[in-house]
């Protein structure tokens, strides 16, 4: 985006910057855009930048958590296991989304590297003493809580009311808004999850998954390469499909 360009120019000349945020894009349109230089300094201190490989579970539901962590590249994926061990995917985090509660020391959910990501880490206790000293990280962290209830009731709509073709588009529109934190919307991404999390995510079969997005291939609303590659030459006919108004 356009100011987030203009913000990473005027960084290169601000030597109070830490040189690890200079180009992240966590700072300029995450959370910790709310903090100060001094306060990028001090956070900087305890951060923890590495990078995750696809597939790998990154916290079990359940269990203890020591930090908190801004996705800074890929896709992350949340899921909710039942008693009998049935498990459903409930939600995805992008680049620069905030992974965890704070104030809270024990996951609810687990998370999964949906695709290759890389986090930047740091301690608990690091989190809740900024967010005393800066009242705009706390209002940005309030933001993203809200941001998320409020794809989470859309997702509702998608999950209770819309049809199949519906649900599958609405999916494809999910990942093109969200899989570039620098676009409104992609054109060209690459699919973060499998055909059977795509169908678990969506609450429908694999088959017709499949048939649905060979449909929207035929009907030249996308177009697949290497059966993960997906363009979408006209993004409105997208929306059409996925019953979202433009």
């Amino acid at each position: 985006m356009q100011i987030a360009a203009e913000n990473r120019r005027k960084d290169i000349h601000n030597s109070e910057i830490p040189v690890v945020c200079i180009a992240c894009e966590a700072r300029h349109g995450g959370v910790c855009g709310a903090l100060t230089p001094g306060q990028l300094t001090e956070l900087s201190r305890y951060a923890t930048r590495r990078a995750v490989e696809a597939g790998s579970e990154m916290i079990g539901q359940g269990q203890a958590t020591q930090n908190h962590a801004n996705i800074i590249r890929g896709v992350v994926k949340l899921s909710k296991m039942m008693s009998d061990g049935r498990q459903q995917i409930v939600g995805l985090q992008f680049a620069p989304d905030f992974m965890g509660r704070p104030f809270t020391r024990e996951s609810a959910l687990s998370a999964e590297a949906a695709t290759d990501i890389d986090i930047c880490a740091f301690p608990h206790a690091i989190v809740e003493r900024l967010m005393a000293e800066a009242p705009g990280l706390e209002h940005r962290l309030h933001e993203q809580a809200l941001k998320e209830l409020d794809e989470a009731r859309e997702w509702l709509l998608t999950l209770g009311r819309k049809t199949a073709q519906e649900k599958v588009a609405s999916f494809l529109y999910l990942i093109a808004t969200h899989v570039d934190p620098g676009e409104d919307a992609a054109n060209e991404f690459d699919l973060p999850l499998s055909r059977a999390d795509i169908a678990d995510y969506l609450g429908l079969t694999i088959e017709t998954v499949s048939r649905q997005i060979t449909k929207l291939r035929k009907d030249g609303v996308i177009r697949i390469d290497n059966n993960r590659r997906v363009f979408v030459p006209v993004m409105a006919r997208l929306m059409r499909y996925a019953g979202i108004d433009a």
